[in-house]
């Protein structure tokens, strides 16, 4: 089975839905800076991502990974080895939430969760490699995929500033940037096409 698939539905779709009817789970896997602080409880910086808030929550991000994580895993595979998308998005989970946690590491009322920073580091991939690829928003309006990173760049920096919604956008930030950042490092070639590209729209 693709790692994409087994990421969705055996890492992140079964113990959400368990973590849903079970505080305990919940508790012992969300992002809590202060287990990491003083218990080291270090796996908190994975296992926050296999958790989210409600199913809508858990669909959104799931269905993003599930259409771009397919493509992106064999590029990743075919660059790094058999586990080489399975690195990259555990690099993700773990880079994506850091500024976060060292943000809030002695807050004891602070908690996140959600695969969120990961799958923007697996869309922000894509994007470097098919920048005019139409991103459908709404599964209605598509967009081009290089539109549609600079729209989201800007949202997750204004309401990461001034946004009372609950939502990390810090982590969708960072995991934008290390997804640009492990894809231009494995394939150093994808930058030149990627200004190729650029300088060819179609819209």
């Amino acid at each position: 089975m693709p790692i994409t698939l087994l990421i969705i539905l055996v890492g992140t779709s079964i113990v959400s839905f368990m973590a849903f009817n079970n505080r305990r789970l919940m508790d012992d896997l969300i992002l809590w800076p202060p287990a990491i602080e003083r218990k080291r409880e270090y796996y908190r910086l994975v296992t926050y991502g296999l958790l989210h808030a409600n199913p809508m929550h858990l669909l959104f991000n799931m269905l993003t990974l599930y259409f771009f994580g397919r493509q992106m895993e064999y590029i990743y595979n075919s660059t790094l080895g058999t586990f080489g998308f399975a690195l990259f998005y555990l690099g993700g989970l773990i880079v994506s939430i850091l500024p976060t946690y060292f943000n809030n590491r002695r807050n004891a009322n602070y908690h996140s969760l959600g695969a969120s920073g990961a799958v923007s580091a697996v869309l922000f991939g894509f994007i470097l490699y098919q920048p005019w690829a139409k991103i459908y928003v709404f599964f209605a309006v598509g967009i081009p995929a290089i539109i549609y990173a600079l729209l989201y760049v800007v949202y997750s920096m204004y309401m990461d500033r001034h946004g009372q919604d609950n939502v990390n956008h810090s982590a969708h930030l960072w995991g934008a940037a290390y997804g640009v950042a492990f894809t231009a490092v494995a394939n150093p070639s994808v930058l030149s096409n990627f200004l190729d590209a650029m300088s060819r729209p179609h819209i």
